[in-house]
């Protein structure tokens, strides 16, 4: 079965810490890219970072989005099938859904939500001001 399973979310202060972890199974994983997005209440779903799988045609890549830029931080762990998401300086307006998701046909890292085709059910993200 193929599966995706967040964790790590929760209630943080305003300029505080958390780290979110993705453990898959069922598929490709060491060559599949991961990527990080979010949701908050009434807006659409947004990329947060990703980064590329390993392959003979794949160089290592990592992306992120502006608003993260410097305060987030993704990596992988390909023995453990595991991504996470270490989040520092947290501001109110990161308080969303957190979705983790596999492209499991590129290992191209991606922006773009229809890019990937596994997703897992979201872990709650608030930060309190």
């Amino acid at each position: 079965q193929v599966r995706l399973v967040e964790s790590g979310g929760g209630l943080v202060q305003a300029g505080g810490s958390l780290r979110l972890s993705c453990v898959a199974s069922g598929l490709p994983f060491s060559s599949a890219a991961m990527g990080w997005f979010r949701q908050a209440p009434g807006k659409e779903r947004e990329f947060v970072a990703a980064v590329s799988g390993y392959g003979p045609r794949t160089p290592y890549a990592d992306s992120y989005a502006d608003s993260v830029k410097g305060r987030f931080a993704m990596h992988r762990d390909n023995a453990e099938n595991t991504v996470y998401l270490q989040m520092n300086i947290l501001k109110p307006e990161d308080t969303a859904v957190y979705y983790c998701a596999a492209d499991t046909s590129t290992g191209w890292t991606s922006r773009v939500i229809s890019e990937y085709d596994v997703w897992g059910q979201g872990t709650q993200v608030t930060v309190s001001s």
